[in-house]
């Protein structure tokens, strides 16, 4: 275990503190740009699933991406559960 090295970490491609002309963050793209990546993920995963079966892949790489598509799915969907809390907590709110 004392060789096993981690290589080709890359940082997240989404950038949180872009901020458009009027100083506030475009909450859309950012979950536009998420659910982009998500896709990506999952077609890499799919061919990386396709490959394995024909041969040419490699049971590593496919869990990796597979694990990755996983994690991803999960990050997106806890976003999403925060966003439709908060609406729900707004729109109970009395002006």
């Amino acid at each position: 275990m004392g060789d096993l090295k981690i290589g080709d970490i890359q940082p997240s491609p989404l950038k949180y503190d872009k901020v458009n002309g009027k100083g506030r963050s475009d909450f859309s793209k950012i979950v536009k740009d998420a659910i982009a990546n998500v896709n990506k993920l999952e077609a890499d995963a799919n061919k990386s699933i396709t490959d394995l079966l024909q041969g040419k892949g490699n049971i590593s790489e496919t869990m990796i991406d597979l694990q990755k598509v996983d994690l991803s799915m999960r990050y997106l969907m806890v976003i999403r559960n925060k966003a439709l809390q908060a609406y729900k907590e707004i729109s109970h709110m009395q002006f």
